[in-house]
Formats: structure tokens, C-alpha cells, sequence
């Protein structure tokens, strides 16, 4: 009897992630999820993170780590994160959103888990369509983290397994990834998207930021309706 695959999983509490999450699951593998309280302007997307893993994945790790030390992005720093911008302007440029790095410690976390666990594939959400522009998730560096992984683990160098990005939504639309967790039962009015969300309404978004205009796109392109509550339309 062929033994059940396992999976680490960035899941952020976001459209994207609780969409890749489906998709492992539905994949067959067993999941543990990874996810970071590392000085994000808000805890709303960890909540939702919980809520998304609580009934679905193995085990669901949270790793405190404090990036507001070194600042330099609008979400772990003292800058306004911008709003109203056109939708056909978001990915021109790299925006003050991006933290820097993010993905690569992110990527680095989960490969520590990946190797305790004994898993051979590691999810993350990364999509080069409709996305903010942000250089760690293009395929590029997918490919080139994933070359390094196998030079830095104990199982790449014994070849006794490799390590695997698993990136299914990278050339995706954000129509395409919305219809496709739909297909697998995704409830996106549990997902949180936005950079900064009101404060007195849990699954509330602002409307206005880069995050709310690309997932507002997404559901209109889709042709399917919006759960989200938006502060702004």
C-alpha cells in the first residue's frame, strides 16, 4: 500500500493559498500548513489562515518573526500602503508593497519543515499574471530556489529524495484560480486578501488596495459573485 505524499504549504489566509491548499488537497497529499506572524500591519489574513486550516491540513505552524526590524515595506513599516491605482497599472514597477525578501525566507522556513517532515513537495501561491509585480514570484526564482534546496538539504545531497516548489496557480489568471477553487469547494468569504483592512469588520477588505483590486478583477472576469465585504467599491 503506497504511503499518503506529504506537503508543507505557505498559506497566508489569502484567495490564492486557500486555492493552492484545495489543490494539494485534492492532489492526495497529507498537508501541513506554514504560515508567519512577522509584523504584517494586521492579523485578520492568520486568523482566516486558522480558520482555512483548521479542517483541512495535518498540522498548521506559525513562526513569529519580526520584519518590522528592518522595515522598507508598507506592510511592515511606517508607509501608507497605495490605494485607488488603476488595475492596469498594478505590476508596472515593483510597488512598496513587496517585502523584502519575503518569499525567500518564507521559501527557507518551509524547507526546514519540509525536511523534518519528511516531505518532498512544498506549495506556495505565487502567480506571474495577475499579480503586484513582485520579483519572488516570478518563475525564475521559483526555479532557482528550488535548485538550492537540493544543494542545502540532507536528503538532496544523499539523494534520498528531492525537494519539489509546487507552484499550480504561477500561470494562472486570477479568473482562472477563482474558478478553479471553486470547482474544489473553496469558500473565498473565508479568505482575507487585503494589505490594510478596516478595523471594526473581521472579514471586511478596504477596496482600494493593489490586493482588493486584482481580487475584485478576478471575480468579475470570472463572472461569478463576490463574497467579500468591501469598504470601498
Amino acid at each position: 500500500m503506497s504511503k499518503t505524499p506529504k506537503a508543507v504549504l505557505l498559506l497566508s489566509g489569502g484567495l490564492d493559498s486557500a486555492t493552492i491548499l484545495a489543490i494539494a488537497r485534492d492532489q492526495g497529499f497529507a498537508v501541513t500548513a506554514l504560515s508567519f506572524h512577522y509584523g504584517q500591519r494586521h492579523d485578520r489574513e492568520l486568523d482566516a489562515a486558522e480558520a482555512i486550516a483548521a479542517d483541512a491540513c495535518e498540522r498548521h505552524v506559525i513562526v513569529d518573526l519580526d520584519l518590522r526590524a528592518f522595515g522598507g515595506s508598507a506592510l511592515t513599516d511606517d508607509i501608507d500602503v497605495p490605494k485607488g491605482r488603476s488595475v492596469d497599472d498594478i505590476g508596472d514597477g515593483i510597488p512598496i508593497t513587496y517585502v523584502p525578501a519575503r518569499n525567500t525566507i518564507f521559501l527557507s522556513h518551509a524547507l526546514a519543515l519540509a525536511e523534518v517532515e519528511g516531505a518532498e513537495t512544498i506549495f506556495i501561491g505565487v502567480n506571474a499574471l495577475d499579480y503586484s509585480g513582485y520579483p519572488d514570484c516570478r518563475p525564475e526564482y521559483i526555479a532557482a530556489f528550488e535548485t538550492m534546496a537540493n544543494l542545502a538539504t540532507k536528503s538532496g545531497v544523499e539523494d534520498t529524495g528531492r525537494v519539489h516548489l509546487a507552484t499550480p496557480l504561477i500561470d494562472m489568471t486570477k479568473a482562472d484560480i477563482i474558478r478553479r477553487g471553486l470547482e474544489l469547494g473553496v469558500d473565498y468569504g473565508e479568505t482575507l486578501s487585503c494589505y490594510d483592512p478596516p478595523l471594526d469588520d473581521e472579514l471586511a477588505h478596504c477596496g482600494a488596495c493593489d490586493a482588493c483590486l486584482l481580487r475584485k478583477k478576478g471575480f468579475s472576469e470570472a463572472g461569478v459573485s463576490d463574497p467579500t465585504r468591501y469598504a470601498l467599491y
